[in-house]
């Protein structure tokens, strides 16, 4: 290192460049590119559902890299004209098997028999629900998310309806039926409607898609629920450096009050074998703190209390 103003000086003991502050504070940390990551998905997509333990654990490890934005899709308008040829779903009961299909494949439980008996006539009143709560409790969006999935393919409820979004939403701890009334206002179709041009103009067609995008406006999409390294890869192709997990949290952490954590959500998290997840379960949560219990003969652990 050479210049022309360095010095050694008695006083601060320094040899180097004259003048320079003896106390600095710097930061040695890489700057990151940061990216967008648009989640695209509606309340009843139950692709969706399946995605979540490879989602979560996404989120997990790879969020520092990403500023994460749940965009409403808008699957289910009305039962008016709507048809899903390549499934072969014309009508309500159509749905109940696929629903199966995708239980059964993904292992996230899903009961499907509303659909014969009290259908979900539009997927709008729980994304406007959605919407209301990420303009007035940002934040909680994503909890009320998680908590209408798990009321719609496990507890086999009709989220469309109005008493059955309050109840989700007081369980939460915020006002259902205010944010309810709420998003029963033409305000909160408007807010909707934008997050339908965001879709729009992201060219998502389908459900789930994920679009990362950096801040050169670059991105990749992905659509449908894939693998793991396959957002890793999509990730890595618009971060100029390479990109490295951070620590999973533990699974007290992972778990959360008032909701259910399944199985294969736990095997994807912390790569464990589905014979493994109970004895996991029981070394890693206190005794008396917790339940562990059956559903569509897939298991769950719940907080108590």
């Amino acid at each position: 290192m050479t210049d022309s103003n360095m010095m050694c000086d008695l006083e601060t003991g320094v040899c180097g460049v004259a003048g320079e502050d003896p106390m600095q504070v710097i930061d040695l940390n890489q700057v990151e590119t940061k990216v967008t990551l648009y989640y695209v998905t509606d309340p009843i997509c139950s692709h969706c559902w399946a995605l979540e333990p490879v989602l979560n654990r996404f989120i997990q490890e790879y969020g520092p890299y990403f500023d994460l934005k749940i965009v409403m899709g808008g699957l289910l308008p009305s039962w008016k004209d709507f048809s899903d040829g390549g499934n072969g779903i014309q009508k309500p009961a159509d749905v109940a098997g696929h629903w199966k299909e995708v239980g059964k494949q993904s292992r996230m439980p899903i009961d499907g028999s509303l659909w014969h008996t009290n259908p979900v006539l539009s997927s709008y009143p729980p994304s406007r629900v959605f919407k209301v709560i990420q303009s007035k409790h940002e934040g909680r969006e994503g909890d009320f998310l998680r908590s209408a999935r798990e009321a719609v393919f496990v507890s086999n409820l009709n989220i469309g309806e109005e008493e059955v979004l309050i109840t989700i939403v007081d369980q939460l701890g915020l006002d259902g039926r205010q944010i309810v009334e709420e998003a029963e206002l033409e305000s909160a179709q408007d807010l909707l409607d934008e997050d339908f041009r965001v879709s729009a103009r992201l060219g998502v067609r389908g459900f789930p898609s994920l679009v990362m995008v950096n801040e050169e406006n670059k991105g990749v999409k992905v659509v449908g629920a894939k693998a793991l390294d396959t957002y890793v890869q999509a990730l890595q192709q618009i971060i100029p450096h390479p990109v490295t997990p951070k620590l999973r949290p533990g699974l007290s952490r992972l778990l959360k009050s008032g909701h259910k954590l399944f199985a294969k959500e736990i095997e994807v998290m912390y790569g464990l074998a589905e014979d493994k997840v109970e004895a996991f379960i029981d070394s890693e949560l206190p005794k008396g703190e917790y339940r562990v219990q059956h559903i569509m003969n897939e298991l769950y652990v719940e907080k108590l209390g």
